[in-house]
């Protein structure tokens, strides 16, 4: 557990008679984004809040750089840089208001704070809106703002709690960019959603999480092998398909293969790596190729499977 940034072990909480997190732990690395994905109420929220030292937990251990963390332990919080949901910016203040009054909280002072402060301007993309007050911008702006606060004290671990909710598309871009530009730099990502589209996007690996319960986590291959979903490879030919869906069938990665009008369709197993053998056979069976599309499986699929709902089935 020392060797991961972050570190989580059957962490539980109760509130009253109901399970809100029951058994939940994984480990994120340097340079890692997870994903902990699930509907609202899932008890994503309450994992992290536990993980950032800010809820009590019934049972379970934290530990940063193999360091263990509790509500009380403030040296240990401060390798965490934390995004709520909610925003935490003032709107009275400018941009750089905001961030000098929250760098100041964090002990950062001078010319470290001038620059990071610069820094981080640049980094969330208000460098331009700097000295004016927050209390007009639209909601993707102070979401990028509220990501900024929790980048000052150059965290080992960025948890942002589903820092895209209610903004524009285009502001939500330009947050899901930033977000994988710090996975780059070094940092551990822990990020929840319940946007699938979301977490296939930025995470390196996946926990479902769905009521209270890490139902399972890996990557997205991995996941997609627990429902035995295959790709899907549709190919367009010209002439007579017959032949070239016989000699296809001989690929070991290709599962199944049929033809249509004027394409034949494939499930196969890892397409990335199959596909040079693939285009090769049907070139050899004498097919005039003109497209070929690859579909992968997405994590909707295992969702389904592991929560018998779809993602957005609050029910």
């Amino acid at each position: 557990m020392a060797e991961a940034v972050l570190a989580c072990a059957g962490l539980r909480r109760t509130f009253g008679e109901r399970v809100a997190v029951d058994g939940v732990g994984f480990t994120i690395a340097a340079g890692e984004a997870y994903g902990l994905l699930g509907p609202n109420g899932a008890g994503k929220t309450t994992s992290i809040s536990m993980i950032c030292g800010l809820l009590t937990r019934d049972a379970g251990e934290v530990r940063i750089e193999g360091r263990p963390l509790d509500t009380k332990t403030v040296d240990v919080k401060s390798l965490i840089g934390y995004v709520p949901q909610e925003l935490a910016i003032y709107p009275d203040l400018t941009t750089r208001e905001n961030l000098r009054f929250f760098g100041k909280l964090y002990g950062i002072g001078g010319a470290d704070l001038d620059s990071r402060v610069d820094e981080i301007l640049e980094t969330i993309g208000l460098a331009d809106r700097a000295d004016e007050k927050t209390q007009g911008f639209s909601g993707g702006m102070k979401r990028r703002l509220n990501i900024g606060l929790g980048l000052l004290n150059r965290p080992k671990l960025l948890v942002l709690d589903e820092p895209t909710v209610g903004v524009d598309p285009q502001s939500r871009n330009a947050i899901l960019e930033s977000v994988a530009h710090f996975s780059t730099q070094g940092m551990a990502v822990l990020y929840t959603t319940h946007y699938m589209e979301e977490a296939e996007r930025l995470c390196d690996r996946v926990g479902i999480i769905d009521e209270g319960q890490l139902k399972a986590e890996g990557t997205r291959r991995e996941l997609v092998a627990l429902v035995g979903e295959h790709d899907r490879v549709r190919m367009g030919v010209r002439g007579d398909a017959t032949p070239v869906v016989q000699a296809l069938r001989s690929v070991p990665a290709v599962v199944d293969a049929s033809s249509g009008d004027g394409s034949i369709d494939l499930l196969v197993h890892d397409a990335r790596t199959a596909l040079a053998d693939i285009v090769q056979t049907a070139a050899g069976a004498g097919a005039e190729i003109g497209t070929v599309e690859v579909q992968e499986p997405n994590l909707e699929a295992v969702f389904l499977h592991l929560t018998g709902k779809a993602l957005r089935d609050e029910g």
